[in-house]
Parts: C-alpha cells; structure tokens; sequence
C-alpha cells in the first residue's frame, strides 16, 4: 500500500507487454480433443503415415435442389461441377469426389454431397481456404440449389464477448454495487479482475505456439478467471469497508488487516481451486491437462492480484472507499437478513438437513442414466450451416450419414496372397451386421499395407446403437489378428466413444484425489476432522445435484428452447470432471469464508452455538454477493452459441448456485448447529503435527488509534 505507484505500475507494465504479445503473436488453437493412446488415435496415426491423402482433413459440401425438383436437372449439374471445380482449385485440396460418381446422391436425386479433401489436417487449414471452399458454392447457389458445410474442416470456431456475456458481467457489477453501497467501491473488482484475466487469457494465447491448445481452454480460463477475480477483490474490500464504517479506523491499519484475514482466505481459498484445476493432469488426458492448467495459472494471477494490485488500489482511493457517516448504520446492521436467516436455520437443524439432503438427491436422480460424448454438428445453432448439412444428409440418406466409421486394417503382417481374401471376409463381415447402413469402397495405401474402408451405421453419432455397433465391430478383430492384421475402427463418432470412454475410467480416481485433498487442506484451516468431512459430503451433493440438472436439460431435452439448445444429446464427456475440479474449488471458498468467521468467533468467546449465527450474520451478504457474481458470469456463457461452452457455463452456474444457497448458507450452519462444540476438536496427535495457519487474524496485535493526519495529508484527503 505504501508503494501503491511501483505496484500498480507494475502490474500494468506487465498487462501491456503480455497484451501486446498475446494479440500479435498469438498462437493458434484447436477444436480437436485427442488423447493419444486410444483406437481411433491409433488408427489416425496410421492413415497419417501410411495414407496421408486420408488423414487430413475434410470439409462435406451438401447440396439439395428445391421441392420438386432434382440434381440431375442440366442447370443443376452444370452448376454442381462448376462449384466443385471452383473447390478442386484451392491450394491444399487434394481430392473433390463428384457425387454422381461416387454414388453420394439420395434414392429421390433431391440431395448430394461431395468430400473435399485437405492435404492438412483439419485445424491446419488456413482461414483463407475455408472463406474460399464458401466462395465456391456460389454457382450452386445462383443455381437455386442450397449448399450447406459439415466435416472437420468446417467446425466453427469458439467466440466469446457476446451480449450474453457482457450482461453476466453488467449484472456482476449491480451485485457488486448493492453488496457494497458504492459505485467506485464495485469498480475495483471488476477492474482488477480484468487485469488478471487479460494477463492470463493473453498469455495463454501466447502460449499457444509452443503447446497444442483448444479454444475452450483458453475460455475456461477467461470463465474462471473473471469469477473468481471479481470475488476475490470483493472478500477483501468488503472487510474493508467493514472497518472504516469505524470513524476512528485508519486506511492503512484497515487495509493491511483485511488483507491479513481476508486475504489470507483469499490465498488459502485461490490455492485450492489452483490444486484442484492442476488435479486434472492425473486423468492423463493431455488437453484436459492444458485446461486445467491454464485456468489453474489464471486463477494465480486472480490471487496474486487480490493480495498486491488490491491493497494498492485501497491506498489510491483513500478516504473515498470509507462509509459516509448517514451510511454507517447500515454497515454496522449489516447482516441482519443474514443472522435472521442462520437463527432460522439452526431452530430446527435436524429437519433443515433432512429436506436439504433429500431435495439434493432428488435433483441429482436423472444422473444415473448420465452417456457422455462430443457434441456434433446436430448440437450447434439451428441457424449455422453446419446443423444445416446435418439435417440435410439425415433427411437424404438417413442419420448414419452423420455418424460415418473407419475400419482401419495394417495388412502389414498379412502374406500379399491372403490380404485380398481376408479384406473380402472382413467387408462380408461388417456388412452382415444389422447396423450397419452401408460398408463403402476400401482405399488402401500404394503398398498395400494399410486399408481404410468406411463403414455407414444405421444410427446417428449420439445413439445408444451406434455405441454399441462400433464395440461389435471391435470384436472381429480376433479374425483379422488370426491372418496377421490389426485391426482397428476409427472416425469422428469412434474418437468421441474413445475420449468418453477414457475420462470415464479416470473419474473415480479423479473424485478420490479431490476428496483427500479436501479433507487434508481443510482440516489445516479449521484444525477440524467434522468440519472438512461436513464440507466434503455437502460438495459431492452439490455435484451430484448440478450433474443430475445438467442431464435433465441437455441430454433428455428439457428446457431446450428457453435454453436454445438446437437438440438433446449426450453430456459432453469433460464436463464432470470440469466440474468436480472447478466446483471443489469454488466450494471451499465459500467454506473458508463462512465457517473462518464461525472459527474466529468461536475462538474469541468459546460459544459454538452463538458462533453459526455470528459466521452467518458477518459473512452471508458477502458470500451470497460473490455467489451471484459466479452464478451471473457463469451463466452468460450459457447463451453462447458453442455446444461444449454452453453446457460448462450452465453446469457451472447451477452448482454455484445449489452449493452457496443451499449447502453453505443452509446446509453448513445446520449441522454446524448440530455438531456444536464438537465440531471444532482435533485429535491430540493430529493437533501436534498440523499447523496453524491462522485464516481469522487471531494472532493479529489490536488496531491502534488512527493517527491524526498531517497537514499536507489532510490537504490531499
């Protein structure tokens, strides 16, 4: 606070350089999610070495002629083959595919589509390609035919800073002004957020040249990032003004104590989010990893902001940030909606817990039945080409189409004179089964070695069948290995089955760390075995509660045009573990800040019971406030137009909400209450080994007299 200048200084000398670098040199990012290991990596690892020309990526032109009429019209054709001229002239096209020839037109000649094929893989096409492949349908369209994009090459690419999300924070700011009662005091949190998140965005864009990162990695971080930097901020000018509303308080005593207690929650609060968002890595899925990290890094910049760039802030402002005297009253009541609300409470904390508990589960029931997958092109707007091209195909050729497989075969180890018979069995084989559509043409590579034959499914990409057919055709592998192959089933719709298969293996094991975590760091700050196994039990209910919600609007359809969501369809498969890592963290803030007022109360006066109502009373306006700022930025992104970022932002917003209303503010002081006395013993040998970190300033000297300005001071004041 003393050197406010240098620090503030500082801090914007290093949002210019990363800002600069981050918008002139930023890296590109992906829409792709890979985990190396599984089958179809495997198998696209192969088609890369031994048939690049299948690999890359692949942009699908779908065209229909109007009602009544067909594609073998004269004009039609004409414009067809010039459009798909037009497409076989743009640089890294290796192959267009007529779709007369390759016999991709429906049974009624209404509707086609034709492949293009890129040497690149998908997200190495430029920008300029894909404006171009737009650009070529233009005879189609001047045709009166409709030309719609689907494929890898063609997946829209994540924006943000919408009119969704500027509202979410419109609204953090008017939560910010009610919680704190004046308009340069809600300022700073969001003028402080933005400097973390800005640094933290922009570096990670930065970053982007050296590691492979996805979009949503990077507006993950910038969720993250704005909610707990604003909230933040808030914990600590809160106590703030808190204890200017004391006429006799000085500005620096006050700040350096609100940084001393509330910061030092603030740190304790921001470590576990930082160790819960890094816990991602032990999944060892590597762009989970990078996510995690990446918002586990904005978050650091949100803490390290909290505790330098905020009480410098309170030195610039001064006086101006202290309660006016006709507004000191309010401060001093302030908590009174929120004592009445703990005595409520805890009147009857046994029923309280028992409504919770059970309204809890029920919220979280639809979460049995929970599938996991990647969105596809169903998933996205009603009004983008690429849900266009879905809904076109599925109407011309069924939803199996939209759902395309690759039997992949190394016929390496297979004699020259067995691989054409072995190939014969296996494409009898995989016709033969009842869901399958259609096996098309093998294409194999110059040698021989490697054969790609794609295999159309009855079912579209996000049904149950269609999960179940690609785990049947891995069963024939056995009769490919017996000749000396390997065989392996690949394609988009096998790679989502694969990537939900390997986050749901890592789930339990995910689950498990967070739960040792958090009974270890809690029991730390609370020197306390039932308070940390309290707040253990209300998370996991808040989880299953968000999850059930989650499942119930996105995977089985409800509220899906208030939402504007375009169809019902499996949970993305990242989406619990994200929200297990990110919700833990947010959880233990509000924990933290409720119950280290319980703790610093109790310790002064030694009465468990009047300490609930006392935590409660000092610590509701605040939590509740930050829980709206979360809930407010959380669920602007629900109204972004990406599938993935929409159904994160909504799982977000639900679980803040269910576990700061009503685990923490409900739940918390109810079995608190219960609890009592006991709830703050320790063990004799656990008291010796754990340390005491002192979250509520107990340690803390009193506050001296405010020190009479001096007359240049007082001048400037």
């Amino acid at each position: 606070m003393r050197r406010r200048g240098r620090v503030i200084g500082l801090w914007l000398l290093l949002l210019a350089t990363i800002g600069a670098l981050g918008t002139t040199l930023a890296g590109p990012t992906s829409t792709e999610f890979t985990v190396p290991g599984i089958e179809s990596q495997q198998a696209q690892d192969l088609l890369e070495r031994q048939l690049p020309e299948s690999a890359g990526g692949t942009a699908r032109l779908v065209v229909a002629a109007p009602a009544g009429q067909t594609l073998d019209a004269p004009a039609a054709q004409a414009a067809l083959r010039d459009g798909l001229h037009r497409a076989a002239a743009i640089p890294g096209v290796v192959h267009v595919a007529d779709p007369f020839e390759s016999r991709t037109v429906s049974p009624d000649l209404r509707i086609a589509f034709a492949d293009v094929q890129f040497a690149q893989p998908a997200h190495d096409v430029p920008q300029s390609a894909k404006d171009a492949l737009v650009d070529a349908a233009g005879p189609l369209r001047d045709a009166g035919l409709q030309a719609e994009y689907g494929g890898t090459v063609m997946e829209p690419a994540i924006e943000v800073g919408g009119p969704a999300e500027v509202i979410g924070v419109v609204v953090a700011f008017v939560v910010l002004a009610v919680a704190l009662g004046s308009l340069v005091a809600a300022g700073l949190p969001l003028l402080t957020a933005v400097v973390g998140v800005g640094i933290g965005v922009l570096g990670a864009q930065l970053l982007a040249n050296v590691v492979e990162m996805t979009g949503t990695a990077t507006v993950l971080a910038l969720m993250i990032g704005l909610a707990v930097g604003i909230d933040y901020a808030l914990f600590i000018i809160a106590r703030h003004r808190e204890q200017l509303a004391d006429p006799d308080t000085d500005i620096e005593e006050s700040a350096a104590r609100a940084t001393a207690t509330a910061g030092s929650a603030v740190v304790f609060a921001g470590a576990t989010v930082i160790i819960a968002l890094a816990a991602l890595a032990v999944t060892g899925i590597p762009f989970l990893t990078v996510m995690g990290l990446a918002a586990a890094a904005t978050v650091l910049l949100a803490v390290l902001v909290a505790v330098t760039l905020v009480p410098a802030l309170l030195g610039l402002l001064g006086e101006r940030l202290r309660p006016r005297p006709r507004a000191a009253k309010p401060e001093k009541r302030s908590g009174t909606w929120s004592a009445a609300w703990a005595r409520a409470v805890t009147r009857k904390p046994l029923v309280v817990l028992l409504v919770g508990v059970v309204g809890l589960l029920a919220l979280a029931l639809p979460a049995r039945d929970l599938r996991l997958g990647l969105p596809g092109n169903a998933s996205q707007p009603t009004a983008s080409t690429q849900h266009k091209s879905y809904d076109l195909l599925s109407e011309g050729f069924g939803p199996g189409f939209n759902a395309t497989l690759v039997a992949v075969v190394d016929a390496a180890g297979i004699p020259a004179e067995r691989r054409e018979p072995a190939l014969a069995e296996l494409h009898a084989t995989l016709s033969a089964d009842p869901g399958v559509a259609a096996v098309g043409r093998p294409v194999a590579s110059a040698d021989g070695s490697t054969v790609a034959v794609p295999v159309v499914p009855r079912t579209g990409p996000d049904d149950r069948e269609t999960s179940e057919l690609v785990d049947r055709l891995r069963e024939h592998k056995a009769a490919v290995t017996a000749n000396g192959g390997t065989l392996y089933v690949a394609g988009a719709t096998a790679a989502a089955i694969d990537v939900s298969g390997k986050l749901a293996d890592a789930l339990p094991l995910f689950v498990g760390l967070i739960v040792v975590l958090a009974l270890a760091l809690l029991a730390v700050a609370f020197r306390s075995l039932l308070v940390p196994l309290k707040a253990v039990l209300g998370f996991l209910l808040s989880v299953a509660a968000a999850l059930g919600i989650t499942v119930w609007v996105f995977q089985d359809g409800h509220l899906n045009g208030l939402l504007d969501i375009p169809s019902a369809g499996p949970v993305t498969s990242f989406l619990p573990v994200l929200l297990i890592g990110v919700l833990f963290g947010l959880a233990m803030d509000y924990e933290v800040f409720l119950v280290s007022r319980m703790r610093e109360h109790h310790q002064h006066t030694g009465d468990a019971a009047g300490a609930v109502t006392h935590g409660v009373a000092q610590s509701g306006r605040v939590v509740t406030a930050a829980a709206l700022i979360m809930v407010a930025v959380f669920g602007g992104f629900v109204f972004n137009h990406d599938p993935i970022i929409k159904s994160i932002g909504f799982a977000l917003a639900v679980g803040v909400f269910i576990d700061a209303f009503v685990v923490r503010m409900t739940l918390v002081p109810a079995a608190m209450a219960l609890l009592g006395r006991r709830a703050w013993r320790l063990p004799r040998p656990l008291d010796r080994v754990i340390p005491d970190v002192d979250l509520e300033g107990a340690s803390l000297p009193a506050p001296g007299p405010r020190p009479a300005p001096k007359p240049a001071e007082a001048e400037r004041v």
